[in-house]
């Protein structure tokens, strides 16, 4: 048995500096919480407010423009006709607002944040240990504080699917920036190229395909954390599965499932099919 004269428990002080910052900054957060509560009404009020055959026909427009394939193409369309067949369709919209508002709260810090990192050894020292705490974190631990702050609801949804979703986009876009060859960057400075030149001509788009791809992974974290923060109200297909968890509802949570399932589907294959577009012409 360990001896107790040894324990210590960093509990208490955790406990402290929340609810420190819960008063120290509570108009702050109050403010974050309102205007991310009116992104995520206008995105949800754009989505829902589309027809559902009309989002069926652009993804599947766009499908066809990034893939060529007849499969590829209908696949996507047939699989979002079967969330609306079973009667999914406003809240699989609800879900996707959350986390179209998390993914692009994510983008907005993490790639600066990544770029940051690929040009300083300094910067990159200081948050890969950071990012590799995020990554081990359990997800659910997230909700605790996001909870605090924000009560119940969809705002803290967004919070802790934003921390949650963050770490992929920020350590791809860090890792695009460094493997660009040093040959390409030695010749843009020799034609005169200023550090933001080299950034914006040379380094961030032959990042990109890197880039993209931590946007994609970021959005799958996202929607797989959506699901969890139906423990903290924030509705959606989350709250459908734990609704038939606690029901033992086998059915209905094949439902649910299955609708995260295809958003999960469509939205990885759009965006690794705008990778790979993007990599074939700079092959």
């Amino acid at each position: 048995m360990f001896p107790p004269q040894f324990n210590f428990h960093v509990g208490p002080y955790v406990n402290d500096f929340i609810d420190w910052l819960y008063r120290t900054f509570s108009p702050a957060f109050d403010a974050f919480a309102s205007s991310m509560r009116s992104l995520l009404i206008n995105v949800e009020a754009l989505l829902l407010g589309v027809p559902w055959w009309v989002w069926i026909i652009i993804v599947t427009l766009l499908a066809w423009r990034l893939t060529h394939n007849v499969i590829k193409t209908l696949l996507p369309g047939l699989l979002m006709f079967t969330i609306g067949m079973f009667g999914l369709w406003s809240i699989a919209m609800e879900t996707l607002s959350i986390v179209m508002v998390s993914v692009l709260l994510s983008l907005a810090i993490g790639v600066p944040l990544g770029i940051a990192m690929g040009i300083s050894d300094r910067i990159n020292a200081i948050f890969t240990p950071v990012l590799d705490a995020m990554q081990t974190m359990p997800s659910m631990v997230y909700l605790i504080p996001a909870m605090m702050f924000f009560d119940l609801g969809k705002v803290p949804a967004i919070v802790a699917t934003f921390i949650y979703a963050i770490p992929p986009v920020q350590r791809l876009t860090n890792l695009g920036i460094r493997q660009v060859s040093a040959t390409i960057q030695e010749a843009a400075i020799a034609f005169g190229a200023t550090p933001w030149q080299l950034m914006r001509e040379v380094r961030f788009p032959l990042a990109m395909p890197s880039i993209l791809a931590g946007v994609n992974q970021t959005t799958m974290m996202a929607l797989s954390m959506v699901v969890i923060c139906s423990m903290v109200a924030a509705g959606g297909l989350g709250e459908e599965v734990l609704l038939a968890v606690n029901r033992v509802d086998v059915g209905r949570g094949f439902e649910a499932g299955w609708a995260i399932v295809v958003l999960a589907i469509i939205i990885d294959r759009l965006s690794q099919s705008a990778v790979s577009k993007w990599e074939s012409p700079r092959n």
